[in-house]
């Protein structure tokens, strides 16, 4: 059997590293008035986050409609039996019920989609994994007991600048919004049945990047092995300086740096930082 990876663009995998490793993508959207751009096809990270300065308002953002996630999955059926497709948490965003319907309407090729419950390169792990077993040969039964596996230890914490962003965005309601702003807190936000949620209100920003690098500390005294993700909203000396502190705390972690990308960014603000990992 020939299996394909795919997931969506909110998995910030680079492009070089898709191409690389065989990534089939599906990207969202980012809409400027009435100017719409694929991200990571149409416009880069950095290309928005400038955009978004210059705006009188914040973007709209849209998934891949059902139709152009038909057309990818017919050229996919041409070449592969199968295809593993990891999305962004189903609680924000409907992509992976696009996927899931478009799998339907295609002939020639079984669609595995999987709810990543959360997004960027938390999502990407799954994603990465896949590829890994596709090429040692396991069947897409075993990839997806392995994601729930994953799922298991899998965590993600965030911490916005600015709530306004999430509650304009309908992602966190008004009245947390509003109590955040008033006593400039820096809430550390996660995810808890596919939906953003806040963890703990921490009253500044250094204050809850300790405390999500303590929450990567208690799962290494537990004798974890972690991979683990910096992740930041056009900051990356904040990331860098962020995965120094946490490199510091075991000579065997597995440490890389990631990004907001639009769509996300959208929702999250610049600035925002954060950390996700999982048990190897």
């Amino acid at each position: 059997m020939k299996i394909a990876v795919m997931t969506d663009s909110t998995a910030y995998i680079p492009v070089e590293t898709r191409e690389k490793l065989g990534i089939h993508m599906v990207p969202l959207s980012v809409v400027f008035g009435d100017t719409s751009y694929q991200e990571e096809v149409d416009i880069t990270t950095e290309e928005f986050y400038q955009k978004v300065r210059q705006a009188e308002e914040l973007p709209k953002t849209s998934q891949p409609s059902i139709g152009y996630i038909t057309s990818k999955l017919n050229e996919l059926a041409a070449d592969y039996d199968a295809v593993i497709s990891i999305h962004l948490s189903s609680g924000i965003s409907g992509t992976l019920q696009a996927v899931a319907s478009a799998g339907e309407m295609v002939d020639g090729i079984k669609v595995y989609p999987y709810d990543s419950e959360l997004s960027c390169m938390a999502q990407g792990f799954y994603v990465l994994e896949a590829v890994e077993m596709v090429k040692a040969g396991h069947t897409p039964e075993a990839i997806i007991d392995r994601f729930n596996e994953m799922k298991q230890s899998m965590r993600a914490y965030f911490m916005v600048d600015d709530l306004k962003n999430l509650q304009r965005g309908g992602r966190l309601n008004s009245a947390q919004a509003i109590v955040g702003s008033l006593l400039q807190v820096k809430p550390i936000l996660h995810f808890v049945d596919k939906v953003i949620v806040p963890f703990e209100k921490i009253r500044t920003r250094k204050k809850a990047l300790n405390r999500i690098i303590g929450l990567v500390e208690d799962d290494i005294n537990k004798g974890k092995d972690l991979r683990v993700v910096v992740i930041h909203a056009n900051c990356e000396h904040a990331a860098i300086e962020l995965q120094k502190e946490i490199d510091e705390k075991s000579p065997t972690l597995d440490s890389s740096i990631s990004y907001f990308g639009p769509v996300i960014g959208t929702h999250l603000g610049e600035g925002a930082l954060g950390v996700a990992w999982y048990a190897k």
